[in-house]
């Protein structure tokens, strides 16, 4: 089974800076739940 290509994964907006990312193999069973884009943003909360 191939992989989906980058421009069909789902993406949302992080709640702290703004930009936009992308689903992420690790974030596949906790994707409702992400809501930054980085740790770096989770910490400025």
């Amino acid at each position: 089974m191939k992989a989906p290509k980058k421009e069909n994964l789902p993406s949302k907006v992080c709640i702290v800076c703004g930009r936009p990312f992308t689903w992420r193999k690790k974030w596949e069973k906790v994707w409702e739940e992400v809501k930054y884009c980085s740790k770096k943003c989770s910490s400025k909360k």
